[in-house]
């Protein structure tokens, strides 16, 4: 049975998407909707920052012995090339589907391209990303992930609560120090959850 995925009208792997943005930087753009230079900012850095993770990220061993053993699944991915998580996350999801050794095809789709997709995926109600849906080889629905790891959302709902609230700048600079401190460990425990309690579906 199809999925809402295969209603995009297009999607990408992850090199066709790293092309796809460097071919927008050159002409000075980015994905989705807003064009501003604070976008376009935003989606420079997150090149540096996915190149930079492609090279550094380091898969845990129990991680990479689980994503070994798993059967076929398809993973899509809703996000968009200005998304600073999208950029600290998705190369180390990329890293574990090619752990696979070929049993988990990963497809990324962009979120304003498909509103239709990114609403049955809302996360408290906004359309944040990235989100990673997962299926079987039938079509089912394992788990879907997003739009950050449990510590970085923490961060983002005490930012938001804060009395006064700092620039969102600042905020930026915390977030992304979380990232380079954490190396993608606590990414990893929670796909390894969720890769655990989907093989005994």
């Amino acid at each position: 049975m199809p999925t809402i995925f295969d209603t995009a009208q297009a999607s990408y792997t992850y090199a066709e998407f790293i092309k796809l943005l460097e071919n927008l930087m050159a002409e000075g753009k980015t994905t989705g909707n807003t064009q501003t230079e604070e976008y376009l900012h935003y989606a420079k850095l997150n090149l540096q920052r996915m190149r930079r993770w492609d090279k550094t990220f380091v898969l845990n061993e129990d991680l990479k012995k689980l994503l070994e053993q798993m059967p076929e699944q398809q993973w899509w991915v809703i996000t968009e090339g200005w998304c600073g998580d999208s950029a600290q996350n998705l190369p180390g999801i990329v890293q574990m589907a090619e752990a696979s050794k070929g049993k988990i095809d990963l497809r990324i789709v962009l979120r304003d391209e498909h509103p239709e997709i990114i609403d049955q995926y809302l996360t408290n109600g906004t359309r944040s990303i990235p989100i990673v849906v997962a299926f079987d080889g039938n079509d089912q629905e394992l788990f879907h992930w997003g739009p950050r790891p449990a510590a970085a959302q923490k961060l983002l709902v005490n930012w938001k609560n804060e009395e006064p609230q700092r620039s969102f700048e600042e905020f930026e600079q915390e977030m992304h120090t979380w990232y380079a401190k954490d190396k993608g460990q606590q990414l990893q425990q929670e796909w390894f959850q969720l890769l655990s309690a989907a093989s005994l579906k």
